[in-house]
């Protein structure tokens, strides 16, 4: 008992370790050592082992606090494997689960090759430009995907002949195995080595196709934009991907929405945001501005004295709400620009109106500003 190593290490948890923390590390590690998967290596059938006893004490409550108050000790007898070489109340559940990942599973449980299978998606990107994107629009674009061929219908034999029904299988794609495990003889479900799972043998293959049941084609696709769509975001298209098997429905295209930069609207969300420049007498005297939006220009009036830096909101002047009704807003923010080759009489008159000690005293600065551009 004293050889023992800690159950936590085991499994590679720590003793804070959640119930399905310890049932993913027990599948990981059983898994790796499992003895089929390692036969004849007695090293592995130990640790596998070792795995099991682990995860029988630490996956029961009850056992689990006595092992942490008592170690070893206190699950001595109720751990691991019974006096037989048995696993005394071992979760079949879990160890189902884990064979499914490894063999693929027991009896029928297993998808059959020669069924219906759904094709493929394909991924494409999609540039479009800011317009495009809060408007929507109609984009065609150039793919190529897999299509049943049109010689055999996708059943991949020439003309005038059908695949032939494989007679190790039956045509059932997969065959029954016996394979002695350390609980003894398993029945495994493997793909029949003959047909390749297909469940059909093609002795004369479609010239077209090669007897794969489908052909490279290039298409073109034609693909509505909805309005509000933004960067980065993933259009599906039903049925556009790759061809289906055996009479399984077609892929479908993703298509990855690429929105170019504008030049004046920065967008976050359903909102658009703009900096409008405006004049020193615009800012001071107030004024009625022509602001751009993506739906037009309108007109917005700031009041007198309007500072840099502020912000004011065109309601429903932003992009489109995507597959919905509405639109976001527009921010304005104002910039006040400093004039620039002034005249020597203008320059004259700055410094007056900065000198004028009563303006100085009484007035604010966008009041003496009212009072020289007056």
């Amino acid at each position: 008992m004293a050889d023992k190593r800690d159950y936590y290490d085991v499994l590679g948890v720590s003793k804070g370790a959640s119930g399905d923390e310890i049932k993913k590390a027990f599948r990981k590690m059983s898994k790796k050592y499992h003895p089929d998967l390692h036969p004849g290596d007695k090293d592995a059938e130990a640790k596998f082992k070792e795995v099991n006893e682990a995860y029988q004490v630490l996956s029961d409550d009850e056992k689990r606090q006595r092992y942490d108050q008592f170690g070893h000790a206190g699950v001595d007898g109720n751990a691991g494997f019974g006096g037989q070489g048995g696993f005394g109340g071992f979760d079949m559940g879990d160890l189902g689960d884990i064979f499914g990942d490894i063999f693929g599973g027991f009896g029928g449980g297993r998808q059959r090759r020669n069924g219906p299978k759904r094709g493929s998606d394909l991924s494409q990107y999609i540039n479009l430009s800011f317009e495009e994107a809060a408007f929507g629009c109609k984009k065609k674009i150039n793919i190529t995907k897999n299509e049943t061929c049109s010689d055999c219908g996708g059943i991949g034999a020439k003309k005038g002949t059908q695949p032939v029904t494989c007679s190790q299988c039956n045509g059932t794609g997969q065959v029954q195995q016996r394979r002695q495990t350390i609980f003894g003889f398993s029945s495994v479900i493997t793909d029949c080595p003959t047909c390749r799972g297909k469940g059909k043998i093609i002795k004369e293959p479609c010239a077209a196709c090669r007897g794969a049941g489908t052909v490279r084609k290039n298409k073109t696709v034609e693909v509505n934009i909805p309005a509000g769509i933004d960067n980065d975001q993933v259009m599906r298209i039903s049925g556009a991907g790759n061809s289906g098997a055996n009479g399984g429905p077609s892929g479908d295209l993703q298509l990855y929405i690429k929105v170019k930069p504008h030049e004046l609207y920065r967008r976050d969300g359903f909102d658009v945001y703009v900096t409008f420049p405006i004049t020193f007498v615009q800012a001071a005297l107030g004024a009625t501005l022509k602001v751009p939006t993506i739906h037009g220009v309108v007109e917005y009036d700031i009041p007198e004295g309007t500072q840099t830096g502020t912000r004011f909101k065109l309601r429903g002047k932003g992009v489109p709400i995507l597959h919905s009704k509405g639109n976001g807003d527009e921010y304005v923010t104002v910039t006040v620009e400093v004039p620039k080759n002034l005249s020597a009489k203008q320059k004259e008159l700055l410094r007056e109106f900065d000198e004028d000690k009563n303006y100085t005293k009484k007035k604010s600065f966008m009041d003496k500003m009212k009072d020289v551009f007056n």
